[in-house]
Formats: structure tokens, C-alpha cells, sequence
């Protein structure tokens, strides 16, 4: 073999979105809302909200969650609007303590599959593909804090 000669080395390909995506937060409560769904939470979670809705924790989840399987879900209006999403103003009424779930949006698993979910992203969501540019590091760290 003649060693003047390299092999090709193949550099391990990242995901489609490694070089960033862009998103910055519009409040419009559009990511709130639409087909029926399940926001799932934990017990600090839970603490949370209730403390920003000056409530004790017991009388929150009576009112504000429900139990799906072993799991804790939100509740939502009949439309499939999350119970925190405010019908008037479309803000969230629990926006600084909101649960991961809500935080890590548009960073889910089911949002980052393929380039097409994420133009399907895009077009429901107005935030999405403009503003701040998230690092693929930023990226990862949001979408591996909970699996949606």
C-alpha cells in the first residue's frame, strides 16, 4: 500500500440541526393551545405554580392537575387550551414557574426529528426560526431535560 495515499476520513455527522435554530419566545400562546394533550409535572413543579398562583399546594392540584396513569398532567379548558393560558390575553398566567415541559419548547424530541417537523414548527409557531440563535450544545441541553 502506498502510504503517500489517505484514506477518507469520515467525520461522525451530526444531527440535521447542528448548526443552530433560531427561536425567541413571542408569549402568544399559540404552543398553549389547539388539539387536547397532556403537560406533565412534578412535584416541584406543581410547588412552584402553586406558590405563583398564591395557593396551597393541595388546593392547586385539586384544581389544576390530574392524575394520568402514575403520572401528574395539567388540566385543560374542553378546546385543548392548557388551564394557565389566559382566553383573554393568550398570556400564561404561570409564565416565570411554568413546568420544563413548557420551558424546553420548541426544543422536543417530536419538534427535531426531521427538517419538515421543524418547518411544521415554524408555521404554527411565530417565534420559531427567528431571534436568538441556539447553539446545537443549547439545543441538546434543552431537549434532553424531558422527552416530548
Amino acid at each position: 500500500m502506498n502510504s503517500s495515499k489517505r484514506r477518507p476520513t469520515s467525520e461522525p455527522k451530526g444531527p440535521w440541526y447542528q448548526d443552530g435554530l433560531q427561536f425567541e419566545c413571542t408569549q402568544c400562546g399559540a404552543c398553549c393551545s389547539g388539539v387536547p394533550g397532556f403537560v406533565f409535572v412534578n412535584d416541584s413543579e406543581i410547588q412552584a405554580m402553586a406558590e405563583t398562583m398564591k395557593m396551597e399546594v393541595d388546593a392547586f392540584e385539586h384544581k389544576f392537575t390530574r392524575r394520568v396513569g402514575n403520572r401528574i398532567s395539567l388540566v385543560e379548558y374542553p378546546d385543548g387550551d392548557c388551564i394557565f393560558l389566559d382566553p383573554k390575553s393568550r398570556h400564561c398566567l404561570v409564565y416565570q414557574s411554568r413546568p420544563i415541559q413548557c420551558r424546553t419548547w420548541p426544543f422536543w424530541d417530536s419538534t427535531l426529528d426531521t427538517k419538515n417537523d421543524w418547518k411544521e414548527t415554524c408555521e404554527v409557531c411565530p417565534g420559531a426560526g427567528k431571534g436568538k440563535l441556539y447553539s446545537l450544545e443549547e439545543i441538546e441541553i434543552r431537549r434532553r431535560e424531558k422527552s416530548v
